[in-house]
């Protein structure tokens, strides 16, 4: 049976304005059905992306806010959330990744909800869940997101060099990851350290539960053990220098998977207490994690809305298929109907990850775009 995938385009008027349409889609969602449940004002976690420092393509603040505001009326207790990223960067740690969301327009006074990094200050808050993957049997998890009553994915639909896009699927099962989990997906094998720029200070190995670190004495230069790393990747994060580095072997196909696995996880803590939606608009060729973001392969399309995350995604990305691409842009083939997202990264399978959520039970990539 298909799933229902509301749809506003982002035509307006003065009558008509934007923030009008789309709180119909919010009431067409039905966000109250996660909300209402028998515990006095519940948790919900509106899990978004705040962007990376110095890229404005991510969800404007006061779409954010209505969502807020929304699950406020509804009786829930919102708070805004994302997890530290693997890389080091401006959100690699809480402290920069809140400085970063604040910067970026999302402090209180404009969302009218906190901010909680889900993983905590360093990454290391996490909850292992058990399930029965192919990859994995059990995956780790932000710990807010999995201690939250409902949840809430605002999600920046764009193109992915390793996912060919990145939609709810993406921001449910990399985004919800703990820093461990997050390298799990990346990599099956431990960090490396750039010989000819580590200095051999020693942070990394006091930082190093398992002691899986240690100065080789001929080059004094650090050594990663791969037998007693355990991929929790906080060398990545405490080299003062950036000298370690995620190996990103794993293959597309694999990784693909292992990345569906991660949100069948999350969902898994949640079952029908979980809505998405997707903004397709500002579609950039490359994730918001960069520092910049280049011209959008399209044109803006609209926001959808949806209580299944594999239909969200396949719509959004039929959408994007049958636009127009954007002269100037990095397509070269400006054709409707053409795929974009094998123009830009030929080598990513990307209907895999929707094949295999769907094997998984989390979805159906057969829907119904409704038009709000």
């Amino acid at each position: 049976m298909p799933s229902q995938v509301f749809m506003m385009d982002l035509r307006a008027s003065a009558k008509e304005t934007n923030f009008k349409k789309f709180q119909r889609l919010l009431d067409a969602l039905d966000v109250k059905s996660i909300i209402q449940r028998k515990k006095k004002r519940p948790l919900v976690a509106v899990k978004l992306h705040f962007g990376e420092k110095g890229n404005a393509a991510f969800i404007r603040p006061l779409y954010v806010r209505q969502v807020v505001d929304k699950i406020w009326d509804l009786g829930g207790r919102p708070f805004l959330t994302d997890a530290n990223t693997v890389y080091v960067g401006t959100r690699s740690e809480s402290v920069s990744h809140l400085t970063t969301a604040i910067e970026n327009g999302f402090a209180y006074a404009v969302v009218r909800a906190p901010l909680v990094i889900a993983d905590g200050l360093t990454g290391k808050a996490e909850v292992e869940v058990e399930i029965k993957g192919e990859q994995f049997k059990s995956v780790f998890l932000a710990e807010a997101i999995v201690e939250a009553e409902a949840l809430v994915t605002l999600t920046h639909f764009k193109l992915h060099e390793l996912s060919g896009f990145g939609g709810a699927l993406k921001n449910l099962g990399m985004g919800c990851a703990s820093r461990k989990g997050k390298l799990a997906q990346h990599s099956n094998i431990a960090p490396k350290v750039t010989e000819k720029k580590c200095t051999g200070c020693g942070d990394c190995i006091s930082h190093c539960a398992q002691e899986a670190i240690s100065i080789n004495l001929e080059t004094e230069k650090a050594v990663i053990d791969p037998k007693k790393c355990v991929g929790c990747a906080e060398c990545i994060l405490v080299c003062p220098y950036g000298n370690i580095q995620i190996q990103w072997n794993e293959s597309i196909p694999v990784f693909l998977k292992k990345m569906m696995e991660y949100a069948y996880g999350v969902m898994e803590t949640k079952r029908d207490r979980g809505v998405f939606i997707n903004f397709i608009t500002q579609v950039s060729p490359a994730c918001d994690c960069y520092g910049h973001n280049d011209l959008p392969i399209v044109g803006d399309i609209g926001i959808v809305a949806s209580r299944d995350p594999v239909a969200i995604d396949q719509a959004c990305a039929d959408l994007v298929v049958a636009s127009p691409g954007l002269a100037g842009s990095c397509l070269e083939n400006l054709s409707p109907g053409s795929d974009k997202f094998k123009e830009i990264y030929p080598q990513v399978d990307w209907p895999i990850q929707l094949e295999y959520a769907e094997k998984l039970g989390l979805g159906t990539r057969e829907y119904e775009l409704v038009k709000i």
